[in-house]
């Protein structure tokens, strides 16, 4: 019983376990057709362009329990790995590029597993072609040997190109580049290379010729687009040479030459042919046709003519021989020929050089004088020169030139045969200088031209210059700048001038003079050009530092050039400080410095500088002296009159200050003043006018001139106030204008001063405001010469009743401004009277202003009635 139980829980499990494995069911895939997207993946088919990582397909399967799924893709041993799956979701993606042509067929392994259960199945997916290959030439490269006598239309080769892909992306056409300059064609579907109708081709002018090929696919789809690939190749077509050509003569025409001094069998020269056919060429046999009238030979190989009789046997001056060149054939046929003309000269022997002749026979050396810069074209008429050579036709043919300083003289002619009259032209008259060559000497060269010897001969010419006066006196420079002391004496030496002059004789002799507004002062020696003081002359920096004036040099013909000069007077220290006064009188306020100055007239640094010092004063330490301003203040400790009183028992405080002037030059002079000082502290009354007057207490002047201009400016004001009160009673009828006839009167003119009235008008800017209106309009023409035309007066109109009298005034007394038809008084307004603290000086000033201001308008401003 014991083993019983002991046994019983192990097999109920085992039975429970059967039971369950017995009661799963394996999962399988859906099978939704060919052309579906998900499943198992059979049939599926997959072009060669698909990009990788794209999702191509989705493995699609289910449990029959309900249990959740997993999907593998596995593959043979050695298989690529083209795609990978989502294990959950069944998503197949592509990460292998594909490639029809390397591998049109996948085999894989899908696989469906619900855990327990695994279900496996191979599937084979098709790779789909794609236009992605480009057409290949086989056997390359392609090299055609074709002979020149090939016919037309003839095919000479074919052309073989293959494209991996298929359909029309597989498909080839060929066809040539620049078909229009290319004498082949090709077909377009076979690709036989053929020669073009109606052309041919010659070794001897081309012996190769390319033809590039290109080979087309039909094109197909890659990645959506519709694509067309094509490749190129070169064929190079070799041209052989056939016999089809007659030889040539190489460096016609021939000429040959046989001389008076030739022997019998010599050469005379060597003709050359050649094969036409280069490529295969034939042996050449030469032979003499006619017209060597047995005097003359050929060699049948060498093409070497020689003359086989003596010159003095020759009959004839010149041959000429017909000579044939033919092809010989390996198999010593004879086939083609041509001919060609030779010319041989029997010429007299060259020995004769070329001679020069004078008037009395052969000359060597020739001489001429002439004046410098003929006029170019000029012929050198007295030389007469003859050149001959005595030998007959190309022998007595040379040529002449000049060896010497170059595009002077041309010489005429420059090809002579056998005899000429020498001509020397002037060429270039600016060269023919007297300055720079006082005789010119050339060579007059005679060289053969034709002749193996190269016979010459020479001559010397020999031109002796005589001068003229073709130059200018030229100063060394254009200005001269200099400097002298002004106390130099007179008759001082300021600067030498020098002008040249490359003429002889008397042209270049030159004669110096000054002339301008500056050079009163000065002389110039005329042969020298030393320039210098007038003995009277007295310089002085003060008055005048600068001069300039203008230097002449000129020869005996009247040439001349003119230079500049600028002298300064240097400033010499012969000035004192000068003081204005000697003795002067100052007050000093405490706090306030008074000002002491001495002029230098020296003109320039440092000797119009003046340093300042104090020469003397009791007691020493009260005053100090600013150096250079000349300001004298008290010592800083001194801010009271106190402490004054306690320096001095002088009450008074009044002080005697010796100053001396001293300026900086060398050597240096001095002066000194007496200046006396009235110290006093600063006034009570703090108006501005007494702080004025205090100020100014010690320079009167001043004061005149501050009071002067108060005065100018209390007038305009005046001026400008009575004319605008004018113009404000006319423009609202306060007084009504009479306009009256100005009679010319018998007597002579008034000189009465005509005044111009100011306009107002509304201006359009700043400048405008004041328009000075003549009254010459409104005058009668009392010159009676001009072409004024006048209109006629108006009638006359009541006189306005007079002004009315103004209250009298002390301080405002009345005054009125003249207008065109009487005056106008203005009103005066009763001022209130003024604050206390101004200074009753002042209105007296200006009461005293208007006053005289208005009696001067009284007697110029009444119009003539």
């Amino acid at each position: 019983m014991k083993h019983v139980r002991h046994f019983t829980p192990s097999l109920f499990l085992s039975l429970v376990h059967v039971c369950l494995v017995q009661a799963n069911y394996a999962p399988y895939f859906f099978d939704n057709g060919a052309r579906s997207t998900n499943g198992n993946m059979a049939l599926l088919s997959l072009s060669e362009d698909t990009p990788v990582g794209t999702h191509v397909y989705t493995l699609n399967g289910t449990d029959p329990e309900g249990d959740p799924v997993t999907y593998d893709l596995t593959y043979e041993a050695g298989s690529r790995r083209y795609f990978s799956v989502d294990k959950n979701l069944g998503n197949v993606t592509l990460i292998e590029e594909l490639d029809r042509e390397k591998e049109d067929e996948i085999e894989v392994i899908v696989s469906i597993s619900d855990g327990l259960s695994t279900v496996s199945e191979k599937v084979r997916i098709l790779v789909m072609d794609a236009n992605d290959e480009s057409p290949e030439f086989i056997n390359t490269p392609y090299i055609v040997e074709v002979p020149e006598n090939t016919p037309s239309s003839s095919s000479i080769f074919k052309i073989e190109a293959v494209d991996k892909d298929t359909g029309s992306g597989g498909s080839i056409t060929y066809f040539l580049q620049n078909i229009h300059a290319n004498k082949f064609t090709i077909d377009r579907h076979s690709g036989v290379l053929r020669i073009k109708t109606g052309v041919t081709l010659d070794y001897e002018k081309s012996r190769t010729h390319f033809a590039v090929v290109v080979a087309k696919d039909g094109g197909g789809k890659l990645r959506g687009d519709n694509k067309v690939f094509s490749a190129t190749t070169t064929v190079t077509i070799n041209v052989e040479d056939v016999q089809d050509t007659p030889p040539m003569f190489i460096g016609t025409p021939y000429y040959g030459y046989v001389y008076e001094d030739t022997l019998a069998g010599s050469e005379v020269l060597t003709v050359v042919a050649l094969d036409g056919d280069r490529g295969k060429p034939n042996s050449i046999h030469y032979c003499i046709v006619n017209g060597d009238e047995g005097s003359f030979e050929i060699g049948n190989t060498t093409g070497a003519i020689s003359v086989v009789k003596s010159p003095n046997q020759l009959k004839k001056e010149v041959y000429e021989l017909k000579v044939q060149a033919s092809e010989v054939s390996q198999e010593g046929d004879i086939s083609e020929h041509t001919f060609a003309m030779v010319t041989i000269r029997v010429v007299d022997l060259n020995n004769h050089p070329p001679t020069f002749y004078g008037e009395n026979g052969p000359q060597n050396r020739f001489e001429l004088t002439m004046y410098e810069h003929p006029p170019e074209g000029e012929i050198l008429r007295g030389l007469k020169i003859t050149v001959n050579d005595s030998d007959q036709g190309a022998n007595a043919k040379f040529n002449l030139r000049l060896v010497g300083p170059g595009g002077i003289f041309r010489v005429v002619p420059q090809t002579v045969l056998n005899e000429a009259q020498v001509t020397i032209i002037v060429e270039n008259s600016a060269a023919i200088d007297y300055e720079k060559f006082k005789v010119l000497t050339f060579k007059l060269l005679a060289i053969e031209v034709n002749t193996p010897e190269k016979f010459s001969s020479t001559a010397d010419i020999v031109i002796r210059l005589l001068d003229t006066n073709d130059n200018v006196p030229k100063f060394s420079s254009d200005y001269y700048i200099a400097r002298i002391p002004e106390n130099s004496p007179g008759g001082s030496n300021v600067v030498a001038v020098t002008a040249t002059d490359p003429d002889s004789g008397l042209w270049g002799e030159i004669k110096y003079s000054i002339y301008g507004t500056g050079a009163d002062l000065f002389l110039i020696h005329p042969s020298t050009g030393i320039i210098y003081t007038q003995p009277w002359a007295v310089l002085d920096a003060e008055v005048n530092s600068k001069y300039n004036f203008y230097v002449k040099a000129e020869d005996t013909d009247g040439k001349y050039s003119l230079a500049e000069v600028f002298i300064t007077v240097l400033d010499v220290n012969d000035h004192s400080p000068e003081f204005n006064e000697n003795i002067q009188e100052k007050t000093m306020i405490i706090g306030s410095p008074v000002k002491i100055e001495a002029i230098d007239q020296d003109a320039e640094e440092p000797n119009n500088i003046v340093d300042y010092s104090i020469m003397q004063a009791d007691p020493a330490n009260v005053f100090d002296i600013d150096q250079s301003t000349g300001e004298i203040k008290l010592k800083s400790y001194i801010r009271s009159l106190d402490i004054i009183h306690n320096i001095t028992k002088n009450k008074d405080c009044i002080w005697s200050l010796v100053v001396q002037a001293k300026d900086r030059g060398s050597p240096s002079f001095s002066t000194t003043a007496v200046l006396k000082i009235d110290i006093t502290e600063e006034t009570l009354h703090k108006g501005p006018m007494a702080a004025f007057l205090m100020q100014t207490k010690d320079n009167p002047m001043k004061a005149l001139g501050v009071l002067a201009g108060v005065m100018g400016i209390m007038v305009l004001i005046t001026i400008m106030i009575s004319t605008a009160m004018f113009w404000r009673n006319k423009r609202s009828n306060k007084i009504m204008p009479v306009r009256r006839i100005i009679k010319k009167r018998q007597t002579p003119p008034s000189r009465a001063v005509r005044m111009e009235w100011l306009k107002f008008k509304r201006p359009s800017n700043a400048a405008e405001k004041f328009v000075v209106e003549d009254d010459v309009k409104s005058l009668h023409n009392e010159n009676s010469n001009n072409n004024i035309q006048v209109p006629p007066m108006p009638p006359s109109a009541p006189l306005p009743p007079p002004p009315p009298a103004p209250a009298p005034r002390s301080d405002a007394p009345g005054w009125r401004v003249p207008t065109v038809s009487g005056s106008l008084t203005p009103k005066h307004i009763i001022k209130p009277p003024k604050k206390k603290g101004h200074s009753s000086t002042h209105n007296a000033l200006v009461s005293e202003l208007k006053m005289r201001f208005e009696k001067r308008n009284a007697a110029i401003g009444e119009p003539h009635i």
